[in-house]
């Protein structure tokens, strides 16, 4: 698969967006990744890959997913409610997590993991740099555990 990464845009539409969103750290790549996005696949850093179905969306600076992870049964196994805010500079885009709502069996690649709900402020809240490919409709996340999520424009 080639890489293609995203790129800038010139600084003085940048400048228009930051204007147009009331100064917020605006990304000049937005436009890229605006939108909903379907889940397809999860592929694990140490080797597998596991189905996912739910959505994530983008507006000009906020960010919420849902999605579930699907086993070999059919059914779902684990699942993923977040959200928050995020800065996109060139391939890097930095997720700020605010909103988390979590649970899951344990899979291939991924430890179980316990019922989790968390709302945080902006000010506690952790960041999460993750390279992103934009190629046509599909969007990878190569996200720092090394795993990788895979979407597709609605």
């Amino acid at each position: 698969m080639t890489r293609r990464m995203v790129r800038s845009i010139p600084f003085a539409m940048a400048t228009v967006l930051l204007i147009a969103t009331g100064g917020a750290a605006q990304s000049s790549n937005a436009p890229a990744v605006l939108g909903a996005w379907t889940a397809e696949r999860y592929e694990m850093a140490g080797g597998g890959e596991h189905e996912v179905q739910g959505r994530i969306f983008f507006t000009a600076r906020d960010w919420q997913v849902l999605f579930f992870v699907i086993g070999a049964d059919g059914t779902a196994r684990r699942g993923s409610a977040e959200g928050g805010t995020y800065t996109l500079d060139g391939e890097q885009l930095v997720f700020t997590h605010l909103f988390n709502l979590s649970v899951g069996e344990e899979m291939r690649g991924l430890p179980a993991a316990a019922l989790r709900m968390t709302s945080r402020s902006p000010e506690g809240a952790p960041l999460e740099p993750t390279e992103i490919d934009v190629e046509g409709d599909v969007l990878t996340f190569h996200f720092p555990s090394g795993n990788r999520m895979i979407f597709r424009r609605r």
